[in-house]
């Protein structure tokens, strides 16, 4: 498929409903509503936090690339970070908006745009910040040069994307693979048409450490870590037991569906 056509689809798919906000049923948009998006996604994401540390970047020039819903970015906001936003989607934009109107919050900056052509200047951001959006885009490998572009040298670039060997991966392609007889469909193929939005892509540490030696950066960490998507949190405890075991197996930070990225832009010479 082509890569504008896939797009479209990608952006059809969120466009329906922000990430997270499906499994809500407060009335759209009231305070009960957000604070029910919220409470679901650090229930079952925690480590967001520890991952981007929002109250170290108080009066620091901070993008967020694919707001989504808006959880992370009302962090942004409420930490004081000067915060701009962008989406592919008119949905999530129109979240954010409401989001930060019914807490009384303000931001520098949020538009729909696309992560493969971002509508700033070079140099222009402390923080670059993106959680589990980029291996949406046809071109991943654009997206990332594109927030290495507009991160001011010296500035911080905090990812996730999602890792193709990791134990969630490995659940998805039992489901939709093995257990319907196509044992020889790959993960990657699993992932592209059966999770999430058309196209989703996941990626080893390996292709990811190929990726950035081709860049202008400093890779600070890059791990996989366990959460509960890989738990199958949703599951019953013999399932969770055994993806307990599996993980131990196979290391805690390896095999985690979130594979999270910190960098550092270099100097310009």
């Amino acid at each position: 498929m082509e890569k504008e056509k896939l797009k479209e689809e990608v952006k059809q798919h969120w466009n329906k409903a922000s990430c997270g906000t499906e499994f809500i049923n407060e009335e759209k948009f009231s305070k009960k509503y957000f604070d029910s998006i919220e409470n679901f996604r650090y229930k079952i994401e925690p480590e967001i936090f520890s991952f981007a540390q929002f109250s170290r970047f108080h009066n620091k020039k901070v993008l967020e690339v694919g707001v989504g819903a808006g959880t992370d970015f009302l962090q942004w906001a409420r930490s004081g970070a000067i915060a701009h936003g962008i989406d592919l989607t008119n949905e999530s934009i129109e979240n954010v908006k409401n989001r930060l109107n019914i807490y009384g919050l303000k931001c520098a900056d949020l538009k729909v745009a696309d992560a493969e052509s971002l509508p700033y200047e070079n140099d222009f951001f402390d923080l670059v910040y993106s959680w589990g959006v980029i291996h949406h885009s046809p071109d991943t490998f654009k997206c990332l040069k594109e927030i290495i572009r507009v991160t001011k040298p010296g500035g911080k670039i905090k990812l996730m994307i999602y890792n193709r060997h990791s134990l969630f991966a490995f659940y998805r392609w039992l489901i939709a693979a093995l257990f319907k007889g196509k044992p020889f469909r790959s993960f990657k193929n699993v992932l592209f048409y059966d999770q999430e939005s058309l196209g989703t892509k996941a990626y080893t540490f390996k292709e990811i450490k190929k990726m950035l030696k081709e860049l202008p950066v400093k890779t600070k960490n890059i791990k996989a870590t366990v959460s509960s998507h890989d738990l199958l949190y949703y599951k019953s405890k013999q399932v969770k037991f055994i993806a307990y075991l599996f993980a131990c197996l196979f290391g805690w930070n390896r095999v985690g569906w979130f594979l999270t990225i910190e960098l550092e832009k270099m100097e310009n010479k």
